[in-house]
């Protein structure tokens, strides 16, 4: 059974463009993740300021080997090192400009028992 991992990010207006900015440089470093099965960064439209990043995964267990390997480490370090290079400083994808681009953060874990999908 596939699980989802939901982390909402309350991200302030001026902080979003650098938030999109940290994850479009990291395209491709859960991709390639045993169990990885989808990801989706979702910017709010109207009424709030919450981010939500959308991972589905085959099981938990694939999700918990992803956060403790080393692409995990080396996609965070990597952001800091950006951030850091283009004078932000940062200690990650939420990190930067002085500052955390997240005020607030909350992972959501859910079990997969419906899904339908349209092929095309």
């Amino acid at each position: 059974m596939s699980v989802v991992k939901i982390n909402a990010l309350t991200v302030p207006a001026a902080m979003r463009e650098e938030l999109e900015r940290r994850f479009g440089s990291r395209a491709g470093m859960v991709e390639s993740s045993d169990g990885f099965e989808w990801f989706e960064l979702l910017r709010p439209v109207e009424g709030t300021d919450t981010y939500l990043v959308y991972t589905r995964w085959r099981s938990e267990e694939d999700f918990q080997r992803w956060q403790t390997s080393e692409a995990f480490q080396a996609g965070h370090a990597r952001a800091v090192a950006d951030a850091e290079a283009q004078g932000r400083g940062g200690q990650g994808h939420g990190h930067g400009q002085g500052g955390p681009a997240a005020t607030d953060s909350q992972l959501w874990s859910f079990e997969v028992i419906q899904s339908v999908g349209r092929k095309e």
